[in-house]
């Protein structure tokens, strides 16, 4: 157990922070094995158990906070009334708080099922009652350990009033109860417990940091005395063979390390070998290669680039990235270091091995505070940032069967003759467009546009369909971006092989009545709106990027409809790749180097540059107070917070205010944990390439949640979770095709539309589940409507007879 005695003093560190370790997810038990009172009871469904400090010097909470299942909390509140016994709970119906002392006798077990539980004495109940914490299966084995390591320490400084930097093993060993069993919190008979075992306590074994061998569950080798079928055991993830490693002309980092391998069938990193030496190297130009090496043979060889999925954590001392072979399987791998000096020396040789790689430009040319960013970007951080209190906390709910719109694919009281599930031309849909000003959703697919009608029971209802997307001289195209514009009744429209030109739909008649010359020279390569509302109003201009020039465009000028006064252009090539905009105006713009500017407005030089850190972006949204950026990057997210907290600038954002010159914007890099990137190609044989992210928007409403896609999965993050620096910040929803397009409704966070490649669904957010092995391999399922005719698909009527 005190193995990890080393890695909790980085989590006692920082004495500003009020909570030390938190495991996010479990429920919590007060189990009574003496007692007429009953044997258990559920106290809270969703918890999250936390180390504290208090406002005492050397005292510790243990503190297990109640999490509310989306509007479950609004529901109860309802239900009291006005319930005074109710209201005099307080906090207490919320979190129960213990003082950390040597009479808790707190202690945790992994059972042989899996089952990782902490336990402690209920000090104002009857002999032998318990609080246990069920750790949820998504909790890593590593992490309990050392939670319980905290626990430890705590107790030690309470007891001897002084850092726990001065105890022994010896020292440490007294608080440990490991000996004291821990009754099941729910006990169930089983034919596979003999008849003289004790009834309540389970076979445990003492809890490692992480396993040192593939864990394999007893249970499911036994018999249930009812089947003569042996049942099989699923076999550990084994190691592929290593790439043999290529000449190298520079070391650019060479380490010592604990090697370790995630295995898919137990959810948990395996110890491979304790002692293996890291090397990352040039191998040629703007080549890198990453080495890891055992005393009896060559576990891995690869390259350096961006689908590694690199992430360093230093509570944990340890890199966790992701190997893909020959063949496209996947791997996810942990080195383990001895000290944060080793994790900053290989970190430091890594990223600049990625970067160079990406940018094709030497490391040691970007000035110090930008490779500092660059470090930060890809370090589990937490933000530093003040959570609104009213703010909405969501977990997991049990999926809705029925979710919203379903496809008239899966109707039964519809002939087959009548859906069309492909296009004859082979076309799918590709691009979402959600209305502000109307309830409406328009889909691209080819050179068709469909129209969908939100109803009032947040479904999808098929509206009309525009069949032929032409020029007014009658040549038909397909859209390569569109806008809604003009209090939604216009759509902005942009042809590939026209990049000079725009065009202009009038939505009432769903035919293109204007095409807008922007200029002769200066191309069109992506717009945005004037402002985050401006679809919503009458507002004629937006603006437009080229790869180097950013611009207004204002169709009622005659002729050309470039603002010459309104035009910034650079002579380096920026590569400009996407834009956004605040609810007063300021202009975010993206690059496919990967930087990032803010202007407060057009004509003039950015008051913020913000540096690469390699990918390109290719998409782009500001929250509407301009408080938070949202970049896309193929395998990552990046949220970037542009309120300056120090300095003469205090409380500007980068829009307004340049950063002081030693200061940069916080970095956060969301990504999916390595683990799940593994499995998600294991379950699909595709990379990561997320779709471009979006905040939820509404005039009044705060951005709470961020909503991407990748492959057939939707991933959505909750912002409150992410600022918290949540273990668990994202949830997922798997569907069996490619999400093409996705947004939220306007106007809220709950209802999520989605454009597969031949359907378009309003899915409830709620209905989205926490990434686990069986969510990440099991696609959505739809029941058949028995409401009619409410389709996503285009039937043949439809498409061949349309108005337009």
């Amino acid at each position: 157990m005190f193995m990890l005695r080393n890695v909790t003093k980085y989590l006692f560190g920082d004495g500003s922070k009020e909570s030390i370790i938190e495991i996010p997810q479990g429920q919590l038990y007060l189990v009574r094995p003496l007692s007429p009172k009953g044997y258990s009871e559920l106290i809270f469904k969703d918890a999250a158990a936390t180390i504290r400090r208090t406002g005492q010097e050397f005292q510790y909470q243990l503190v297990i906070q109640r999490a509310y299942e989306e509007g479950e909390e609004e529901l109860l509140a309802d239900e009291d009334g006005e319930d005074g016994a109710v209201d005099n709970l307080g906090a207490e119906k919320d979190e129960k708080m213990f003082l950390l002392d040597q009479e808790l006798h707190f202690r945790a077990e992994i059972r042989e099922g899996g089952e990782k539980v902490l336990a402690w004495r209920d000090l104002s109940g009857d002999p032998g009652d318990l609080f246990e914490f069920v750790c949820d299966d998504s909790v890593p084995p590593g992490e309990v350990a050392t939670f319980e390591m905290v626990a430890v320490k705590c107790q030690y400084e309470r007891k001897y009033r002084k850092p726990n930097e001065t105890a022994t093993e010896k020292d440490l060993a007294q608080f440990s109860f490991a000996e004291q069993p821990i009754p099941n919190a729910s006990p169930v008979p089983s034919p596979t417990i003999s008849a003289t075992a004790s009834p309540t306590v389970s076979n445990t074994r003492s809890l490692p940091a992480v396993s040192s061998t593939p864990t394999k569950s007893k249970m499911s080798t036994r018999s249930s005395g009812k089947s003569k079928q042996p049942v099989k055991e699923e076999q550990p993830t084994e190691a592929p063979p290593s790439a043999q490693a290529p000449v190298e002309t520079e070391v650019l980092a060479k380490e010592k390390a604990e090697l370790h391998l995630f295995d898919f069938q137990s959810g948990a990193f395996v110890l491979q070998d304790p002692l293996v030496v890291a090397t990352v190297s040039e191998i040629g130009k703007w080549r890198y290669w990453l080495q890891i090496v055992g005393q009896d043979r060559d576990w891995l060889g690869q390259p350096v680039v961006a689908d590694i999925n690199p992430v360093f954590n230093f509570e944990y001392l340890s890199f966790i990235f992701n190997h893909y072979t020959d063949d496209g399987a996947a791997y996810s791998w942990l080195l383990r270091f001895k000290d944060a000096k080793t994790v900053e020396r290989f970190q430091g040789g890594l990223m600049q091995a990625l970067w160079e790689q990406l940018n094709e430009t030497k490391w040691n040319k970007n000035k110090e505070n930008d490779q500092q960013y660059v470090l930060d970007a890809f370090q589990d951080l937490t933000m530093e940032d003040d959570v609104p209190e009213n703010q909405e906390e969501e977990e997991e709910v049990e999926e809705v069967e029925d979710d919203g719109q379903q496809s008239e694919h899966y109707d039964t009281d519809e002939s087959e003759d009548d859906v069309v599930t492909r296009d004859d031309d082979g076309n799918v849909n590709s691009q979402l467009a959600v209305g502000y000003k109307h309830d409406r959703s328009f889909v691209v697919r080819g050179s068709k546009i469909g129209v969908f009608k939100h109803t009032p029971n947040n479904n999808l209802e098929f509206s009309t369909n525009i069949s032929k997307v032409e020029t007014p001289g009658g040549k038909l195209f397909s859209p390569k971006k569109v806008m809604l514009h003009a209090e939604d009744m216009n759509m902005i429209l942009q042809d590939e092989k026209n990049p000079n030109s725009l065009y202009r739909m009038d939505l009432e008649y769903g035919k293109v009545v204007d095409e807008w010359k922007v200029h002769d020279d200066i191309q069109v390569n992506t717009f945005a709106p004037e402002k985050k509302y401006s679809q919503m109003t009458g507002e004629q201009t937006f603006l437009g990027l080229s790869r180097n020039a950013l611009y207004r465009i204002d169709p009622r000028l005659a002729g050309n409809k470039l603002v010459d006064s309104e035009l910034k252009q650079y002579v380096s090539k920026n590569d400009f790749s996407a834009a956004a905009t605040t609810e007063k105006g300021y202009i975010a713009v993206a690059s496919n180097k990967g930087d990032i500017r803010m202007f407060d407005r057009l004509g003039i030089n950015a008051k913020t540059h913000i540096p690469a850190l390699g990918e390109p972006i290719i998409g782009l949204d500001v929250s509407a107070d301009g408080r938070w950026v949202l970049a896309t990057c193929r395998t990552y997210l990046l949220l970037i917070d542009a309120l300056q907290k120090e300095g003469k600038n205090e409380g500007k954002l980068g829009f307004e205010k340049s950063f002081g010159k030693d200061s940069k914007p916080q970095p956060r890099r969301l990504g999916l944990t390595p683990s799940h990137v593994a499995q998600f190609q294991h379950e699909t044989g595709a990379a990561l390439s997320f779709t471009p992210a979006r905040f939820n928007t509404g005039v009044d409403n705060k951005e709470t949640s961020i909503i991407t896609a990748t492959g057939p999965f939707i991933v959505t993050w909750n912002m409150k979770k992410v600022l918290a620096g949540r273990k668990d910040p994202y949830t997922i929803k798997r569907y069996a095709e490619e999400v093409k397009a996705d947004d939220f409704k306007f106007g809220s966070d709950k209802n999520v539309i989605v454009a597969l490649p031949n359907e378009v669904n309003m899915v409830a957010k709620q209905s989205f589940k926490k990434p686990t092995r069986e969510s990440i391999a099991t696609p959505a399922r739809y029941r058949g409507s028995a409401s009619g005719r409410l389709s996503s698909r285009l039937g043949r009527d439809e498409i061949v007879n349309s108005p337009y």
